[in-house]
């Protein structure tokens, strides 16, 4: 499966002027994701869209794409789409404890989302680091990261990556769970994720993410919460959903073609409790 989006002139139109306001120019050119499972979308419960679209789109440069009768935001390697509900909570304290996106200058990255109002949280959640200013730059690395709160507290991290050309892609999905071999392993059967090592951090690689593994004993699953559940990109969903019930699972809702989309989903949850769509088709917008 490859990922490939290409915008048309008018439609680039639109974005320079929206993107012009936000001080955020995103590459022009196609990017693309490739495997039989790829990263897909965030989907997050939003109890105020404005709010959300101004981090999204004006602060982070998303790329509004029309769905349905709204707009979800593009990435490279993720959307982010949004339901008009109130969420029973932020992410802290879910099986998803955060969502991660790689910039150029997290530090740069961090001050921007902090002129644009929103919470910079950092200290808070990386307490025996040596904070400045919002970002933890790791001695003797070239790289820094930080944490924010995004609306109804969606809790996301900035990794800098000064190699990176795009100012801004879908990085990590970090996951809470009481036992990280089994979950990690879990996800290495159902998707052919492929384990590693992120410094001490067990983590599992699909193309467009890493999934990073943390132990913690409590917490709840993500539906209902701000970010309600992950998305994968399927190749051939019908007979892919018929392999993962042959390996016992069960799906909350089960394979599914919506043609005037033109997209097949189903959905799962993983055996901590997090929640997650698998789609078909939604790379071709």
């Amino acid at each position: 499966m490859k990922r490939d989006v290409t915008l048309g002139v008018a439609w680039l139109a639109v974005v320079a002027v929206i993107l012009a306001n936000s001080g955020t120019v995103l590459a022009q050119s196609s990017w693309a994701s490739e495997g039989p499972v790829v990263h897909g979308h965030h989907h997050l419960n939003a109890s105020d869209r404005a709010a959300h679209e101004h981090f999204w789109r004006d602060t982070l440069g998303g790329i509004p794409t029309p769905w349905r009768d709204v707009e979800v935001f593009k990435f490279p390697n993720a959307f982010v789409f949004l339901a008009d509900r109130e969420p029973s909570g932020g992410t802290i304290g879910t099986t998803v404890n955060h969502i991660g996106f790689w910039v150029p200058d997290a530090r740069a990255m961090i001050e921007k989302v902090r002129a644009a109002g929103y919470a910079v949280i950092t200290e808070r959640e990386a307490p025996n680091a040596n904070v400045d200013n919002g970002v933890v730059c790791p001695e003797g690395q070239n790289w820094c990261y930080g944490y924010v709160l995004a609306p109804d507290d969606v809790k996301v991290e900035f990794v800098g990556n000064r190699s990176q050309t795009m100012p801004i892609q879908n990085h990590h999905i970090h996951l809470n769970t009481p036992d990280v071999d089994t979950l990690r392993a879990w996800y290495v059967d159902m998707f052919n994720a492929v384990p590693g090592m992120n410094g001490n951090l067990k983590v599992a690689d699909l193309p467009g993410v890493t999934l990073r593994f943390s132990e913690t004993s409590k917490m709840v699953g993500t539906q209902g919460r701000g970010l309600d559940h992950i998305g994968l990109e399927i190749e051939d969903l019908e007979a892919f959903c018929k392999a993962l019930e042959a390996k016992g699972v069960t799906f909350d809702r089960p394979y599914r073609r919506i043609d005037e989309l033109g997209v097949a989903i189903a959905f799962l949850t993983d055996p901590d409790g997090t929640y997650i769509e698998l789609t078909e088709g939604l790379d071709n917008y």
